[in-house]
């Protein structure tokens, strides 16, 4: 393959990439805001909390699968702990409180990250099965990369087979638009925002996951990309997965190229789109004023 073309196709991979761990991430927000109308400022922090959980069990085991499988887990106890305890009952003062309360919620994990782990950074290898190039349109590519993309394209499906084949999906989606009606059957409505909530930060604690052999594991992993995160759910529109999915991207396209070629000009690229999609469209691209 001509180098030229190569480097094109390979950033354009690197953008898929980093779009679709920023889909993880704010999938799961969009999910959370989207079903039960709280905006949650800690979710960037279960994110990194996913990364850090999936850090020690590495440690301890030195299998990463494990860490795959258990740290999301983790992440999704502890979010279902904040719900139950916490959120349920911020309810009441709207969506200010939620916000100052999961802020709150989220500045106590991040001192207990530190308290626990430190401040520096934390390298966490690829796992042996994944390291290593793959041959990919006539050049070398790394294979974790491709194991995120497909992690993630796997996650996505999974979660709208939940949401629109099944049952739980539509008892989700009915208690979205007309909880007395659920209630009113014999469902226990607090139940299941306990399972969105908890579907949501496990996504959270995924991408933590994944995206920690990359960028390795430090304190401000959540500032990192937990703000881009919300760009992209601000973009896309609140409540939509078909918003988070495309914004998150185009996005990704934008970091990677913008990188390779507008390098002074990357890091405000993403604002500069959300930008002129809400002078547009207010709402986002797939949002509802309503």
């Amino acid at each position: 393959m001509d180098p030229t073309v190569a480097m094109y196709v390979s950033q354009g991979i690197h953008g898929l990439a980093y779009g679709m761990i920023l889909f993880l991430i704010a999938s799961g927000l969009n999910i959370i805001f989207g079903m039960m109308g709280i905006l949650n400022l800690a979710h960037a922090v279960f994110f990194m909390l996913g990364a850090y959980l999936c850090y020690a069990i590495v440690g301890l085991t030195g299998n990463f699968w494990l860490g795959l499988l258990i740290a999301p887990v983790l992440v999704a106890m502890l979010g279902i702990v904040m719900e139950r305890v916490f959120l349920r009952y911020a309810k009441n003062v709207g969506h200010f409180g939620e916000l100052i309360l999961t802020m709150g919620i989220g500045s106590i994990i991040v001192a207990v990250i530190k308290m626990i782990w430190g401040t520096e950074n934390k390298p966490l290898p690829v796992p042996e099965q994944l390291q290593g190039m793959v041959n990919l349109f006539g050049m070398s590519y790394p294979v974790y990369r491709l194991f995120v993309i497909g992690l993630s394209l796997l996650i996505l499906v999974l979660m709208m087979l939940l949401l629109y084949r099944t049952r739980l999906g539509k008892i989700v989606r009915a208690a979205v638009s007309d909880r007395e009606m659920v209630n009113a059957l014999g469902i226990n409505i607090n139940l299941v925002f306990m399972f969105v909530f908890g579907v949501g930060t496990w996504m959270a604690g995924v991408a933590g996951v994944a995206i920690a052999p990359i960028l390795t594991v430090f304190p401000g992993l959540s500032d990192q990309l937990g703000m881009d995160a919300f760009i992209v759910v601000v973009t896309g529109g609140l409540g939509s997965l078909p918003g988070a999915f495309i914004v998150s991207i185009i996005f990704g396209f934008l970091s990677s190229y913008g990188v390779q070629f507008m390098s002074q000009f990357a890091p405000v690229l993403m604002v500069m789109f959300m930008a002129v999609v809400l002078a547009i469209k207010p709402a986002g691209l797939f949002g509802s004023r309503g």
